[in-house]
């Protein structure tokens, strides 16, 4: 689950994203909305308007990270609402911290790299387009599923022939201040532990080049 708050770009709305259907459709309920795919009746995710009410006013700004206070205000309003879901609870983080365990030259680009990288909880294949990409590092993953601070959500892809679940990540794509603007991944300190919610680690990470 993903939750997004814009304010500026989008109005006083919460996005709880759960994940893309073939199809979707909506149905609003005083100021909750529910997305759901209309041939399998799967939930796809929650529109709440008005969010500015219930957000801290210091955390309303991209991403959100959800906690125990925030869910139980977020499913009294589903139950208030009429709807007889709720959102689930302790799913795994979408962008982690990982290790380059493997890297092999793309069969058919001259500057891609395969990388399998290791996220604690599996092994991913990730192509990756960044010349600073190498074997050994420890790297910001963003898994399938995951949503970006520009908006863009992560899907499955094929680059020419080769399968990618996922993408390795620069600290401008993530939005860190001072990232430059130059190509390349954020290579993270070698004893960071792998598989951490990086949204736990964002606010002491030292982009190099940006003091």
């Amino acid at each position: 689950m993903i939750l997004y708050y814009n304010e500026k770009g989008i109005g006083d709305v919460l996005i709880a994203y759960f994940k893309e259907g073939e199809s979707q459709d909506f149905e609003r309920k005083a100021d909750v909305a529910r997305i759901f795919d209309p041939v399998t009746s799967e939930v796809l995710g929650y529109n709440f308007f008005g969010a500015s009410l219930f957000l801290q006013a210091d955390k309303r700004e991209g991403i959100i990270r959800p906690n125990a206070t925030l869910m139980d205000v977020l499913n009294r309003q589903i139950a208030a609402s009429g709807f007889q879901d709720s959102i689930p609870w302790g799913e795994e983080p979408l962008i982690v911290t990982g290790y380059v365990e493997e890297m092999k030259k793309h069969p058919d680009s001259d500057h891609m790299h395969v990388c399998l990288v290791d996220v604690g909880t599996r092994k991913l294949q990730i192509v990756c387009g960044a010349p600073n990409i190498d074997k050994g590092q420890k790297v910001v993953v963003a898994k399938t599923g995951a949503l970006m601070p520009n908006g863009m959500i992560i899907r499955p892809s094929v680059l020419r022939g080769v399968a990618s679940a996922g993408m390795i990540c620069s600290a401008r794509e993530l939005a860190i201040p001072g990232a430059p603007q130059k190509r390349g991944i954020l290579v993270l300190k070698e004893d960071t532990a792998i598989g951490r919610d990086f949204q736990t680690l964002a606010a002491n990470v030292q982009v190099p080049g940006s003091n």
